[in-house]
């Protein structure tokens, strides 16, 4: 038995209904929420680094078609039996964390994110690139008033992962932070940073960077293509934490030389490149290099909480669902401005 409401309106969602096949934007009938599942109708969906490679996925575990997209933001639809505190009508949304088993070691401890059989959209089931998609009841994020379901959705991934990354990093308000990209997820967290009370410094690639950066929050900016960044960084004094969220690894290994003693390089975005690092200088200095990955609901929701508070913003660019696979070219080309959204006008 489901809650529903009376209308049904025709869904559609863009897809890849092949191996190596376009994306493309076909009907598809709602998934009815089965038992502790929620429905969703989606209002917008963010386009992340990682959906390329969802689209691209030669076996996706739920078989074709597969639908992308982990940056969701909608009204709740339907809610399946057994789901307390979740009504129809309700402004909600799902990101990088798509569910989880509950009954893992990392459950039973509290940390979900690490669920042995943690579920991702687009990835464990179909995702948000779409007018419905049907979850998990405890994935969902409540969006609050004040954020539109454009700037909620890239708080799913980009905005929770930012800001769970500087907050448990180890610096404190008054430390120097660095911030290594200006894109996507770096021009979130260079205003997440600003917003805790850190010397932020930005690293960007190009003069015409500075303005952005300076723009968004940055005390400080270093142009990487025109002096060395860690050496920069040292020359100030070294930051206590840098943040790296560009895509490419290849700048890691020299900003080393730019952390305190102490100091974490902590890594959120990554090519795949095999990373060679300065052992002594980690060594001898008890530095620390780490990754990071996401967050919990209630981690989103607090992220959306100190937005709302600070007035940290994603800055998006809105596409329609239909233009999905154009979106998803500016995405990779790395010409959006920040954050590509795409949105279902329903």
């Amino acid at each position: 038995m489901t809650v529903s409401q009376d209308h049904r309106p025709a869904h559609r969602a863009a897809q890849v209904t092949e191996s190596g096949g376009p994306v493309h934007v076909a009907p598809v009938q709602p998934r009815e929420p089965g038992p502790g599942e929620v429905r969703l109708d989606v209002k917008a969906s963010g386009i992340c680094g990682a959906d390329a490679g969802m689209a691209a996925n030669p076996k996706p575990a739920y078989g074709f078609p597969i639908v992308p997209g982990h940056e969701v933001a909608g009204v709740v639809t339907q809610v399946g039996a057994g789901v307390a505190g979740w009504e129809v009508g309700e402004r909600a949304g799902v990101g990088w964390f798509g569910g989880s088993c509950g009954h893992c070691t990392a459950c039973r401890s509290g940390d979900v994110v690490h669920c042995a059989n943690r579920q991702i959209p687009g990835l464990s089931y179909a995702g948000g690139w779409a007018t419905t998609v049907t979850v998990p009841a405890t994935a969902l994020i409540r969006i609050p008033d004040g954020l539109s379901y454009e700037e909620a959705a890239p708080f799913g991934c980009a905005g929770v992962t930012t800001f769970n990354a500087l907050r448990h990093g180890g610096a404190e308000p008054g430390d120097r932070v660095a911030v290594l990209g200006i894109g996507g997820l770096g021009h979130l967290a260079v205003q997440f940073a600003a917003a805790m009370g850190y010397e932020t410094v930005a690293i960007g690639r190009g003069e015409d960077k500075r303005h952005t950066a300076l723009d968004l929050g940055a005390h400080h900016y270093i142009d990487g293509q025109a002096e060395d960044a860690g050496e920069a960084l040292r020359a100030m004094g070294g930051a206590r934490l840098i943040l790296s969220t560009a895509s490419s690894s290849k700048p890691l290994a020299g900003l080393i030389d730019g952390l305190t003693p102490h100091g974490r390089l902590t890594v959120v975005g990554f090519d795949g490149t095999p990373l060679q690092l300065p052992l002594d200088k980690l060594v001898m200095h008890a530095r620390h290099v780490t990754g990071h990955v996401t967050g919990s609901p209630v981690d989103t929701e607090q992220a959306m909480r100190f937005a709302l508070a600070s007035g940290v913003r994603p800055r998006v660019q809105t596409a329609p669902l239909e233009q999905a696979a154009e979106a998803l070219k500016t995405q990779q080309a790395g010409q959006a401005r920040f954050r590509m959204v795409l949105t279902t006008g329903d």
